[in-house]
């Protein structure tokens, strides 16, 4: 009875107090502590990407490059800095249409110095060292080199290296607007002069060869980019002459999505601070189905990822929000979107592929990242080749990590017949000592456990680019590096290194007997 008056006495003071506007508790900002610098990086930081820790670079990048970049997307400004200063005029024009840089602070100057306070006192004082790996040796002898020239450049750009397996041709495009193929025993089949830089070739199956062309190598809002028929000559008068006007499109694919009979289009445009990824119904441009309205599109895969026998669209973004998604074709031309990895904007993600490393019958991602052509162009102790194995539901984990600065591209196949998966992979962003160290052979010794090597046949050269084919049909998988040469400074320590000349390509050819 006790227990019971007690009760009924709290309740009827918790009604009295209530319905007279009493609180029982104070106002909530009574019991607010300041934000910390790092709650408040972690706030405003992940509004558009993945929260970068402060130990991935080093203090003085975060200090003059990295964070006077982050303060202009927050309306900060100190002194005389002007974000459109390095811009032509027409390419300020429209990147302050799309208010990039806003004009008024997003956030208070003191909590904007909390931010920067934090990162500068986190930060190491240099770039943290690469984990103990095995270290390439140059003692290759699997493939022996033979170098590729085309016209007489004195710095070649390749843009482009692709394989057509049913016409056995090799597609050569370089940024001086060109695209060249090569015969299996290395001759000319045929060549054209595109509009801008050539990035990728695809072979629909009911059509003529189709070319993409980005428009501008160097980021850009300007959309010049286009898709291009390659026939006697480069078509303008084609269908596909619908899709200009493109955001720096670097890749494209084509398949049936919808299972109408017709031949889809997935392109991406990679842009710079706008960009896309969408396909197109029956390859129609006025079709247009967006999956992603992000820049970034870097590369794309049209495969079954959870084996309903719908085409299942897998693509890596970069640009900020960086890593790989699937977008499952839910049919009737719907996709459901999954985030499969994503990685801090500093990783700079840079090629990926579906491969099966366990043999289980599930596709696992080899992905490489290493794109350190920004404003952060330090070594960087996570760039390097990984692996991420499917738990069979489309759920990725990282298994192997092989770290490699500058890391453009790694491609998987059973170089040595000995049933298992070996990985190539070049890299384009880092100023190696040697130049071979461009290029890594990792051989598979079995539970993902690899021994690294290299070859002098890969010293004479930047690699951007790199396919695998079969090329002179003798049953063992040839590797194909093409070479971008930028600038004239990078030209010049290639010359101090001791390359005397510059192919636009290394066939390295499979000698595995």
């Amino acid at each position: 009875m006790k227990q019971r008056h007690i009760l009924r006495t709290l309740v009827i003071a918790l009604f009295v107090l209530l319905t007279t506007g009493f609180s029982l508790f104070p106002p909530s900002n009574e019991f607010h502590l300041p934000a910390t610098g790092e709650a408040l990086a972690k706030q405003y930081c992940t509004n558009c990407h993945v929260f970068p820790d402060p130990n991935l670079l080093d203090r003085s990048t975060w200090k003059e490059k990295v964070l006077p970049n982050m303060g202009w997307r927050l309306g900060i400004r100190k002194g005389n800095a002007d974000p459109f200063a390095d811009m032509e005029e027409d390419e300020a024009v429209l990147v302050r249409e799309l208010k990039v840089f806003p004009t008024t602070p997003l956030l208070s100057e003191e909590n904007w110095n909390k931010i920067v306070e934090y990162y500068l006192q986190k930060a190491p004082n240099n770039p943290l060292p690469q984990d103990d790996h095995p270290i390439a040796k140059n003692n290759l002898s699997r493939f022996k080199g033979e170098t590729i020239f085309i016209g007489e450049k004195q710095a070649p750009k390749t843009t482009l290296l692709k394989y057509d397996s049913l016409r056995s041709h090799l597609y050569i495009g370089d940024a001086s607007n060109e695209v060249s193929v090569l015969q299996p025993d290395l001759q000319f089949a045929s060549y054209w002069q595109v509009e801008s830089a050539p990035v990728d070739v695809d072979f629909p199956k009911n059509g003529p060869v189709q070319v993409l062309c980005i428009g501008s190598i160097t980021p850009s809002e300007k959309k010049k980019g286009r898709i291009m028929v390659l026939d006697s000559v480069p078509s303008t008068n084609n269908p596909a002459n619908d899709f200009i006007n493109l955001a720096r499109p670097v890749q494209f694919a084509h398949g049936d999505l919808n299972g109408d009979g017709k031949e889809d289009l997935v392109l991406g445009e990679f842009g710079n601070h706008t960009g896309k990824l969408s396909w197109y119904d029956g390859s129609n441009r006025k079709k247009e189905h967006v999956l992603r309205n992000q820049p970034g599109s870097r590369k794309i895969d049209i495969v079954d990822m959870n084996r309903d026998g719908k085409p299942d669209v897998v693509a890596m973004l970069a640009q900020g929000r960086e890593g790989i998604w699937l977008f499952e074709n839910q049919g009737n031309g719907v996709f459901k979107d999954k985030n499969l990895i994503q990685l801090p904007p500093v990783y700079g993600v840079s090629y990926y592929e579906l491969d099966d490393f366990n043999n289980d019958g599930f596709p696992d991602i080899l992905m490489t990242n290493g794109d350190n052509w920004d404003i952060s162009p330090v070594s960087k102790f996570y760039h390097g080749i990984r692996i991420y194995m499917n738990d069979g539901n489309n759920n990725f984990k990282e298994t192997y990590f092989y770290p490699y600065y500058g890391a453009s591209k790694a491609m998987a196949r059973d170089f040595d017949n000995d049933g298992d998966l070996d990985i190539a992979a070049i890299s384009f962003y880092e100023d190696y000592d040697k130049p071979e160290k461009g290029f890594v052979y990792l051989e598979n010794k079995g539970n993902l456990s690899f021994t690294a090597s290299t070859t002098k046949d890969a010293g004479s050269g930047k690699w951007l680019t790199m396919e695998v084919a079969d090329i002179n049909k003798d049953g063992q998988p040839d590797i194909i590096i093409g070479s971008y040469i930028h600038t004239m400074n990078e030209l010049t320590k290639l010359l101090f290194k001791g390359v005397e000349s510059f192919p636009q390509a290394v066939i390295l050819w499979n000698n595995k007997k």
